[in-house]
């Protein structure tokens, strides 16, 4: 919780955090005179943020009154991937009321992916998850000018350069709205409930349709000057590989992604060297990033060859950057994530044995504790934040 937050943000933050409290409890933990409390909760109270919530438990003498906040609070979470959207509705304790999540083609363009997510949203207003929404938060699969709440020249996102998502957000549902880039709401996700919980410098690592990095330096997400920071996808680690959606060559994300792995294992399968892909070509047609997570359970040498080396390379890039910003842990998420422990130990050894030790000696390297999660998990975050931050 960052001290030169404002009181109100700081009070609701705890609430949310940590559920009802007393209002003695509330002062200790803020260190604020009561009476300034007291007048700032009843603020909130007459605002419609914070209730009351019955009596405590008795520790003898009077029972004092519980405050939490107002169980009316509702918060849209919208996590876009490059194939999928999930949304969800949470109440102010960031608990899912309302749960969806569909494939979707994100190149399909803002209007249509947007009217669908609103579709969903009215849908669960319709089923009662909620009758008005306090704030929307919603990552998206591209750079974003977080000040502006606009995607920035996405690489896979024809039609959204510029398109105002956090204007048509707040001019349909009557409320703030706060856009980002998806990897980094993933990493707030993570850091409010998952593995990374508290920790105040980590690197979170998507692999996925695309790679990209969260930054999370001195408790904050680090975006950058236009939004760009962590996009690691588009490091250039081979000059002479293949072509990048983004127009360069030997970009991370060219040579190891879910797109890049399901190209090298259809390769793998049409020249027989795996039979597991082979076979899975034979039966389906195609082969995916899931096919070599299976196949290299089964034991197949060539599945197990592919993983390790999108770990080797993954883990060179992010060597470098434990030198450069010396984390306290790296977290691994996203779809292909789903690799596992082949892919996860291959990143760790190349991280081990290329950054400095001193920057290494107590670095755990682990895999996302939310899984598909992460993203509506720390869209919501964002979403009481921006309404919190309304609240004065």
């Amino acid at each position: 919780m960052r001290t030169e937050d404002p009181l109100h943000v700081r009070l609701l933050r705890l609430l949310r955090d940590e559920g009802a409290a007393s209002r003695a409890e509330l002062g200790d933990r803020l260190e604020m005179p009561r009476p300034r409390l007291l007048a700032e909760l009843d603020r909130l109270v007459a605002l419609g943020y914070v209730s009351e919530a019955g009596l405590a438990a008795s520790r003898g003498g009077r029972r004092s009154t519980l405050v939490e906040l107002s169980p009316h609070l509702r918060f849209a979470a919208v996590d876009l991937g490059a194939s999928s959207m999930d949304v969800e509705v949470v109440n102010g304790r960031l608990e899912p009321v309302a749960a969806y999540a569909e494939p979707a083609d994100i190149r399909s363009g803002p209007k249509l992916i947007l009217q669908r997510v609103n579709e969903l949203l009215d849908k669960a207003k319709v089923d009662g998850a909620y009758e008005r929404l306090d704030a929307v938060g919603i990552g998206v699969p591209g750079p974003v000018s977080f000040r502006d709440g606009v995607p920035v020249s996405p690489p896979i996102m024809p039609g959204w350069d510029r398109f105002p998502v956090r204007e048509l957000l707040t001019r349909e549902h009557g409320c703030p709205a706060v856009v980002d880039n998806d990897v980094n709401i993933m990493a707030i996700g993570e850091r409010h409930g998952g593995v990374a919980h508290s920790v105040d410098d980590f690197l979170f690592v998507k692999i996925g349709t695309g790679i990209g990095c969260g930054i999370y330096l001195s408790g904050e997400v680090y975006r950058g000057t236009d939004g760009c920071a962590g996009d690691i996808g588009h490091i250039q680690v081979d000059s002479h590989g293949p072509m990048c959606s983004c127009g360069n060559v030997g970009c991370l994300e060219a040579l190891f992604s879910g797109a890049a792995l399901a190209k090298d294992a259809t390769v793998a399968a049409r020249a027989g060297v795996s039979p597991a892909l082979a076979e899975r070509l034979a039966a389906n047609g195609t082969v995916t990033a899931l096919d070599v997570a299976e196949g290299a359970v089964e034991g197949d040498v060539t599945c197990i060859q592919l993983i390790r080396d999108g770990g080797r390379r993954v883990g060179g890039v992010l060597a470098g950057l434990v030198s450069f910003t010396n984390p306290s842990m790296i977290v691994i998420g996203g779809g292909l994530a789903q690799l596992g422990h082949i892919l996860l130990a291959e990143i760790r050894s190349v991280v081990y044995r290329r950054s400095l030790p001193l920057a290494t000696g107590n670095l755990p390297v682990v895999l996302s504790e939310l899984g598909p999660r992460a993203g509506v998990a720390g869209a919501a975050v964002l979403a009481s934040d921006v309404a919190f931050g309304e609240a004065s």
